[in-house]
């Protein structure tokens, strides 16, 4: 065990959750990508946060806040967000549980998207005086947060490339590999299967298409044999093929510490 368990701060249906449930997506993804030292962990683990649940489409938080604390997704799925002036939304990137979506507010008063719960989630909130002292006291530990600002630009330059560059049936093929990588690393990857709770008019919005011509490229990918997305669940039928259509090169995802 690298931490005890917490006593938590609970909303709702959260009582059974453990601190332990809470931290270990983050520890597993840091102790893989940055050889976090456990002490670092044990000192983050200590610190108070509250939990709270929120449902499908709710609003975490909204562009213009100013924050006082930073999110830790402990369940779930939520993506950033900007909506343009005549009701469009551009989805800019998708978190899954062990992200740190807000974590850039340590040092951005402001807040200048929006974050919404993709899925019911669950996630903690850790106060940015907490957080501070505790970098000023193990700079170990400011050290993995600035690892991990950096691979959420990293991914971020990517996901421009994406949109920017490749057909929408690469753009695609692009996404779903990604997102698998990101949740095979915390262990929600079973068999080539695994949980993406988005609709074809969210895909759409992260890919800068409509939900028109997403069903088509989904529907493309079935019948090719390659994948089938039913309910939110990823299945990869053909693994070759996927990886000839993503043009994958997951550099800039930085998995381990020599990255």
């Amino acid at each position: 065990m690298l931490f005890a368990p917490h006593a938590l701060s609970r909303v709702g249906e959260s009582s059974a959750v453990t601190s332990d449930m809470i931290w270990a997506p983050l520890f597993q993804r840091l102790k893989t990508t940055t050889g976090a030292d456990d002490r670092d962990l044990q000192a983050l683990a200590a610190l108070p946060f509250t939990l709270r649940n929120f449902r499908e489409n709710q609003t975490v938080l909204r562009d213009g806040e100013q924050p006082s604390e930073c999110c830790l997704i402990a369940d779930g799925f939520c993506v950033r967000s900007k909506t343009i002036a005549d009701g469009r939304r551009q989805i800019l990137s998708i978190h899954i549980p062990g992200d740190l979506p807000s974590l850039q507010n340590l040092h951005f008063a402001t807040v200048d998207h929006d974050l919404i719960a993709l899925s019911d989630c669950t996630l903690a909130f850790i106060a940015h005086k907490a957080l501070n002292e505790l970098i000023r006291q193990r700079p170990g530990v400011g050290d993995m947060f600035w690892r991990d600002t950096l691979v959420d630009a990293a991914v971020s330059r990517e996901w421009i490339v994406n949109v920017g560059q490749r057909s929408t049936y690469n753009r695609l093929a692009h996404l779903i590999v990604e997102l698998r990588e990101r949740l095979r690393l915390i262990g929600r990857v079973i068999d080539n299967t695994f949980e993406i709770p988005l609709t074809q008019e969210q895909f759409g919005e992260a890919m800068g298409v409509t939900s028109v011509h997403t069903n088509r490229i989904l529907r493309e990918l079935r019948i090719d044999g390659v994948l089938e997305l039913q309910r939110g669940t990823v299945r990869i039928l053909n693994e070759h093929k996927l990886q000839e259509l993503a043009q994958f090169d997951g550099r800039y995802l930085h998995l381990s510490p020599s990255s």
